[in-house]
Formats: structure tokens, C-alpha cells, sequence
């Protein structure tokens, strides 16, 4: 098949998938296609709750595992949406719809370069495929609940939109939930402990403190505090100010060290939600970067967060599309990037 031919296929497929609704934690039919694909195309699909994956026919211990993923799930549709999100509309080689540029035309093109090149000699890796769950959720029953049954893998490429340029390292999430004690009281009588004064500190050095180490991809460690909730009513004293703080970690930390960052320099009682979403790089020596630096692309950090935090392997992002059009009103993929994407990703993991 030529990449046109390729091209046609995956933009079907995209089209199908955009026209099932596929919000995160909700993606059982979409899920159902991509089995149904998969054997199709001649592959034995595994699935788990709905992680849908098949391996390459010709597996070589010679050869390094390589992981081809991207995530079938999608927020939900926002309000300003002029378009019925759920209905595939190409328009002058232009394909709209909820899920198109985040993360389907990764999906589909990374689906038919694996087909291209699960039986090829040329091809110096063993190649599995992996469309995943919940991503837009990290949710448990998401990636990380299907990676433990995949064979060993050495390195991955996430479909996510990126232009078709290499995203060498992605910055972690961590939330912390900051609570700041007082004593209730009186607000006409001046009694008690103000629990949002008690916070006050706390807040100044959130806003201004800078982590030291900054990344050449991703800059510094940044945090926000994003919600705050204090008080039952005017005339009361509140003893309790919660506040939560939004925590984007780069390489350079893990989200364990910030946060014992944050708790030794508050007064207030901290807590993470979860450490699990980690920052993720891969050496600029690595094969794989190697070649998409000869291949003329342009390595860059992502502020994103994606599948790869919970990858315990070397991974990279590289899709077709952009990230400024994720989330956004009347999503679209253009079928040229599509056809793009699938030629760079063959010639990316040819000899």
C-alpha cells in the first residue's frame, strides 16, 4: 500500500472514532473499534478494560522493544463548540471533530505505521502498538493498568501533536493541598485565630519562591495556587483556609523533592494528592533522537502532561497536529499532517 493509500485508511478510521463519543472513563466503544481494527488488519489485539494493544508479528531478542502509543479517550466538548463535536466533517483537506487533533491523528497514523512495518526487515526494532485509556484523566485504569502485561519495552513514541517535532522532555504535575488552622470566633469581638491570616505566609511564598535548578527544555519548576476556600459566613471567624496548589515539575526534580520543598518552607499542613505523574526526558544520545535530529527535526520541552509520566521507560512525544488546537472549540486535523506524519514515522524507524 502507498502512504496515500495509508493516508485514506487512517482518516476513516479517525472519522468513525470521532463519530463515538469517547470521554474519558466512557471509552468501551471506541475501544470496540480499535479491536476490531487491529484484528482487521491481521493482529491478535489483547485488551484491558479498554487498553487495546497488539505486538508485531516477528519478534527478535536482537532487537530493542519499541512502544507506539497514543490515547483514544477526550475531555469533554466545551461550550463555544460551532460545530457538533461529534460529527466528522472534512472540509478542503481539513478533518473537525472532538478527539481529532488530541490525540487522533496520532492514533491513526501510528496504527498504520505499525502495519507497514510490522513485518519489515528493515525495521531495527520490535514494535507494539498500545491505543490507551484515560489519558486526559490519568486515571488507574488508563496506561498504567495496562503497561505491566506489555512485553519489556526500551523506549516509546507518544503520538501526542507536537507538529512532527520531538518533545525530548515533558513537565510533571504534583497537587498539593495546603491547610492553614486558625480558632473561631467572633469577627465584632476580634476573637479567635484568623485561619486565612495564618495563611498569608504561606501564599507570599508560594507566589514568589524560585526552585533553582532550570531545565534548558523546560524551564523552571513553576507553582500556582489555583483555589482557596476559607469561612462559613461574615460574621465569623474562619478557623480552617484551604488552599490548593498546582505543582508543573521539571527533569531536574522529582515531585517527592518539591514537595518536601514546599512543606519545609510552610506553616500550614501539606499534603500530595499523588506523586505518580513524574517528569519525563530521554537522552539526547539516544538512537531514537539521533535520528530525528538527521532527519532535520528540532528537539523541544513540552509543558504538557501525557501517558509518558507514567512510562518507566525512555520516551518522547511526536504526533501530527499541534497543541494549541487540544481542548479547544471545533478541534481539526489537517489530512496533509496525517500523511506527513505517517511517511516521517516510517522513515524514523527504518534502517
Amino acid at each position: 500500500m502507498t502512504t496515500q493509500q495509508y493516508t485514506t485508511e487512517a482518516v476513516s478510521l479517525l472519522s468513525h472514532l470521532i463519530a463515538t463519543p469517547s470521554v474519558s472513563r466512557d471509552e468501551r466503544r471506541a475501544a470496540d473499534i480499535m479491536e476490531e481494527e487491529l484484528r482487521r488488519c491481521g493482529f491478535e489485539p489483547r485488551r484491558e478494560a479498554n487498553n487495546v494493544w497488539a505486538t508485531g508479528h516477528h519478534v527478535s531478542d536482537k532487537r530493542p522493544t519499541l512502544l507506539l502509543n497514543a490515547h483514544i479517550d477526550t475531555v469533554k466538548p466545551v461550550a463555544s463548540y460551532t460545530r457538533n463535536p461529534y460529527e466528522p466533517s472534512l472540509e478542503d483537506g481539513t478533518l473537525y471533530g472532538l478527539g481529532s487533533n488530541d490525540c487522533g491523528g496520532g492514533l491513526v497514523a501510528l496504527l498504520q505505521v505499525f502495519r507497514r512495518l510490522a513485518d519489515s526487515t528493515d525495521c531495527p526494532y520490535n514494535l507494539v502498538y498500545l491505543a490507551s485509556a484515560e489519558e486526559e484523566v490519568s486515571g488507574k485504569d488508563g496506561i498504567s493498568r495496562a503497561l505491566p502485561l506489555l512485553p519489556h519495552i526500551d523506549v516509546a513514541i507518544v503520538g501526542e501533536p507536537t507538529g512532527m517535532q520531538p518533545a525530548v522532555a515533558e513537565k510533571g504535575l504534583m497537587v498539593v493541598d495546603i491547610t492553614a488552622h486558625g480558632k473561631s470566633g467572633h469577627a465584632a469581638r476580634g476573637e479567635g485565630v484568623n485561619a486565612i491570616y495564618e495563611a498569608l505566609d504561606d501564599l507570599c511564598w508560594i507566589r514568589s519562591h524560585s526552585f533553582e535548578r532550570v531545565s534548558p527544555f523546560l524551564g523552571a519548576t513553576k507553582m500556582q495556587a489555583t483555589v482557596i476556600n476559607a469561612g462559613t459566613q461574615h460574621n465569623v471567624v474562619p478557623d480552617e483556609c484551604k488552599i490548593v496548589v498546582d505543582v508543573r515539575t521539571n527533569e531536574l526534580y522529582t515531585n517527592e523533592e518539591v514537595f518536601d520543598i514546599i512543606s519545609a518552607n510552610c506553616r500550614s499542613e501539606c499534603r500530595a494528592r499523588s506523586f505518580r505523574l513524574h517528569s519525563s526526558r530521554i537522552d539526547l544520545d539516544h538512537p531514537l533522537v539521533q535520528r530525528c535530529a538527521a532527519l532535520g527535526m528540532q528537539p523541544f520541552g513540552s509543558p504538557t502532561l501525557s501517558d509518558q509520566a507514567l512510562m518507566p521507560f525512555a520516551s518522547l512525544k511526536l504526533g501530527p497536529g499541534e497543541s494549541a488546537r487540544s481542548h479547544s472549540a471545533n478541534e481539526f486535523i489537517r489530512v496533509c499532517e496525517i500523511e506527513h506524519a505517517i511517511d516521517t514515522y516510517t522513515a524514523l524507524l527504518s534502517k
